[in-house]
């Protein structure tokens, strides 16, 4: 009853309130695929009927247009109505998947209230308001890092990362747990939808893998307080795009330290390997490593969240302290509230508490980090309970 509730809510929300979403990401999705049909345009097609203080282009690597025209072929509201309702099933399906990597049998009514209390955390209120294809994204890493089939798994990262780059990451993932095949699988997957888009975009496409590729100024404004990523925060503070200046590079450097030492502290715990654990530890990485890290780019909190209260340290207060601490934070919503706070969205400069304010995801990832770095001298020789069966 919960879980219904909720999806009703946010429907409600989404079509009955006046600001409750504009689909301007799923606009951007459909326009760049259709303009497929004009050769030569895929990367001067921008969407501005609902932003005109930042027309957005398609900044999505080419694959992502050959993959969403069938789209153009359905009435936009008819898309809309279908890709609301399928984030949502991809959201308990992320939920079931992290359960799975812990373990977890039976667990499908925890899912539905995970799900139900899921759809109105920040990173899934911008992807509804939006229309964001992430939560669909997180869904297939997450299927990977599952499947033991070394092709599967390839396949999934492979497509993931042609769609979007910030999946590529989780390459890192099968290289540390020396799943080769699959690491070089997705490697292959990933240069065919280069190839294929070659093939069917043809210039545009070389364009984009040529001049396009990193350049963080035509994906939004980096000191919008919805960019929680190292870059994003430290640019609030100094005022202006601090780009990949020392202090970024340095503040990386430690996130990568710690990030090293979380990975060895779950990949050394006894027991059974914590696949969920490990893929988590990369993906946070990643969203602090990022240019830019959009609130809806921080789907990954939810299994973080599970593995936390849910998983094979929740005996622990302080696991249960942090897993609790996020999700009363990502409710909240914090950089949301800051966006109220900026009287433009490419404003960088403002007062020192909001600009200190504005580290607050990228402050408790790397808190989170340093806790899970701290587990090899916390608990040394403590066996993980990540085996057990759902009350």
């Amino acid at each position: 009853m919960l879980l219904v509730l909720s999806v009703v809510a946010r429907l409600a929300w989404t079509y009955l309130v006046p600001t409750g979403a504009n689909f301007v990401d799923l606009h951007v999705y459909i326009g760049g695929a259709e303009a497929l049909n004009r050769p030569g345009t895929l990367y001067s097609y921008v969407y501005a009927d609902q932003t005109p203080d930042f027309p957005l282009p398609f900044t999505y690597p080419p694959f992502a247009a050959v993959l969403f025209y069938p789209l153009t072929l359905l009435p936009f509201g008819l898309v809309a109505l279908l890709w609301t309702l399928g984030v949502m099933g991809a959201l308990y399906g992320v939920v079931r998947l992290s359960q799975r990597l812990l373990g977890i049998t039976g667990g499908t009514r925890t899912a539905m209230l995970w799900t139900a209390v899921g759809i109105w955390t920040e990173p899934m209120r911008s992807t509804f308001d939006y229309g964001q294809v992430n939560v669909l994204l997180v869904l297939a890493v997450l299927f990977a890092v599952y499947s033991t089939r070394w092709w599967v798994s390839g396949l999934l990262l492979g497509l993931a990362a042609g769609i979007k780059l910030t999946p590529a990451i989780g390459g890192l993932y099968f290289v540390g747990v020396r799943r080769w095949g699959a690491a070089v699988f997705s490697a292959v997957v990933f240069a065919g939808t280069i190839a294929l888009s070659l093939l069917v975009v043809g210039d545009q496409a070389r364009y984009y893998f040529t001049d396009l590729l990193g350049d963080a100024d035509r994906v939004g404004p980096i000191g919008t307080s919805f960019n929680q990523s190292w870059r994003g925060g430290i640019s609030r503070i100094l005022g202006y795009d601090a780009e990949y200046n020392s202090l970024v590079v340095a503040a990386i450097a430690v996130t990568a330290v710690l990030a090293w030492l979380a990975w060895r502290a779950v990949q050394t715990a006894p027991g059974e390997q914590d696949r969920l654990g490990l893929v988590l530890v990369v993906q946070m990485f990643g969203l602090l490593l990022s240019p830019i890290s959009w609130t809806h780019h921080w789907v990954w909190l939810i299994p973080l969240m599970i593995w936390l209260i849910q998983g094979p340290y929740r005996y622990l207060r302080e696991a249960r302290v942090i897993g609790w601490g996020w999700l009363v934070l990502v409710l909240v919503g914090v950089p949301w509230l800051l966006g109220f706070a900026q009287p433009s969205i490419w404003d960088i400069s403002r007062p020192w508490p909001l600009a200190w304010a504005g580290l607050i995801y990228i402050v408790a990832a790397v808190a989170t980090l340093a806790w899970i770095a701290a587990l090899r001298i916390r608990c040394p020789g403590a066996r993980r309970s990540s085996r057990y069966r759902a009350p």
